[in-house]
């Protein structure tokens, strides 16, 4: 992700490893066949450098990490410092009107949830969606069983592209919300008054009648109101106030008046009823068979295209950067929607061509894996790194930027944050100066690495 654009993706969803303290392998003879992993976590499975990376760039997230350790213990502290410096990089790739979606379950969501607040903000917080992803098996002895996942919803930003779900409702619900009936059909007899807003004329009595106390009369505008109404309401109804909606609506015979005298909006039963998805997703089930490709943690094509249509419009750009057996980009790939995905397994490359090439058909177009590092081509025509030293010399105010010890400017080397090799470029802000000492030990480590062996070494505190 580092050699991605910044501000270049719309959605992210990851599907990462949980923490679970177990080991994931493939049917032998399945799709998948070869996919492993080992989701149990030790300070020795990821790079000591990301220790001083994180600490350095975002001293919050670091302090999560820590007390994560404290609290819970080094496998916890290991795997969400693996998470962090992926979460930056998403951060920063995510464009500000997109959104991140991180699929977990209660191992770590509550120290993923901390993370994501400190990366992406927690005023960018949208939802906690619980899952269920299965039903109930036999109880344990010591706790209920464990039934549903959480996926944790994030904006970008103040504007982000949101478009909800609606689900049909059983016809027990149906009957039950649109219980009346006139000479037009069924209808649901709804509230006519809404929170503070309108103006004066909002809060006067509507035919004798006062909105309920501390509120307003809430008229829908005329998009909301059905075609048919659109046309039977008065034409000039987008320019009445909120009062004179409600007069035009009653003449129009859609208001219902109760028994006790008030008066509510009658809205109709209109083709098949839906509903809005609430925050728990009950009505989508494990991958079917006709999914499975024998991928351990495989999820639903249906949950994915919630999400992805959710969150996205056609042709927006999606990213999985733990795409394993490929469910996200085929979910996009209906959608029309752009996709890129991340995987360490050569398996994940064979079965997201597989599984497009079969949803597809002969239409298919061939899709060629990449193993190198892309490259950011966002950064414009950059000069030649070296001609930052002296804004470099001022701004470290001629301490060198590993040791921290004074220098004379001419005893002092530009040098990579991040090298090249490893998904840096030639930017000002992965730009620093090291005195000759530091820049041998560093090598061709990132500045996390060598920070990381002076404090070892006892030269730095």
């Amino acid at each position: 992700m580092r050699g991605m654009n910044s501000d270049s993706v719309d959605l992210i969803y990851l599907d990462p490893p949980f923490n679970s303290n177990r080991d994931y392998e493939a049917p032998i003879g399945s799709d998948a066949a070869g996919a492993a992993f080992k989701d149990a976590w030790a300070l020795s499975d990821v790079d000591v450098a990301w220790h001083g990376e994180i600490a350095d760039r975002q001293p919050a997230v670091y302090a999560i990490i820590d007390s994560a350790g404290i609290a819970h213990g080094n496998g916890m502290k290991s795997y969400l410092i693996m998470m962090a410096v992926r979460l930056l990089e998403m951060a920063r790739v995510l464009k500000p009107t997109g959104s991140l979606w991180l699929h977990c379950d209660p191992t770590a969501a509550h120290y993923l949830k901390m993370l994501l607040d400190a990366v992406i903000g927690a005023q960018h917080y949208r939802n906690e969606i619980t899952w269920r992803r299965t039903n109930a098996h036999p109880l344990s002895i010591r706790r209920f069983e464990q039934i549903t996942d959480t996926l944790l919803y994030y904006a970008a930003g103040d504007e982000f592209t949101f478009h909800g779900a609606r689900t049909p409702m059983s016809e027990e619900q149906v009957n039950k919300l649109y219980s009346q009936r006139d000479e037009r059909g069924r209808f649901a007899s709804t509230d006519l008054s809404g929170g503070k807003q309108g103006g004066p004329e909002a809060y006067k009595p509507f035919r004798g009648v006062l909105p309920p106390k501390g509120r307003a009369w809430a008229p829908p505008d005329l998009p909301k109101l059905p075609s048919w109404a659109q046309s039977v309401v008065t034409v000039d109804y987008r320019d009445l106030s909120p009062l004179e909606k409600c007069h035009a609506l009653d003449d129009a015979g859609m208001i219902h008046w109760t028994k006790s005298g008030r008066p509510r909006l009658k809205r109709y039963l209109d083709g098949k009823a839906t509903q809005l998805v609430p925050s728990l997703w009950s009505d989508i089930n494990p991958a079917p068979k006709s999914e499975r490709t024998g991928y351990p943690t495989q999820k639903p094509l249906a949950l994915l295209e919630r999400i992805i249509t959710a969150s996205t419009d056609p042709g927006d750009v999606v990213l999985d950067p733990f795409c394993g057996c490929a469910t996200t980009l085929v979910a996009a790939d209906r959608l029309q929607r752009q996709w890129a995905g991340i995987d360490l397994s050569p398996v994940a490359a064979k079965l997201v061509l597989k599984r497009i090439r079969d949803d597809q058909g002969p239409l298919f177009n061939e899709v060629v894996p990449l193993t190198d590092l892309p490259r950011r081509t966002d950064l414009g025509e950059l000069p030649h790194y070296r001609t930052h030293k002296h804004r470099l010399y001022g701004q470290q105010e001629g301490k060198c930027n590993g040791c921290r010890v004074l220098f004379p400017f001419r005893n002092h080397t530009v040098d990579h944050i991040v090298p090249v090799a490893k998904g840096g470029n030639d930017h000002y802000d992965n730009l620093q100066l090291l005195c000759g000492a530091c820049n041998t030990s560093k090598g061709t480590g990132t500045q996390a690495e060598l920070v990381t062996k002076l404090k070892a070494d006892g030269i730095l505190t």
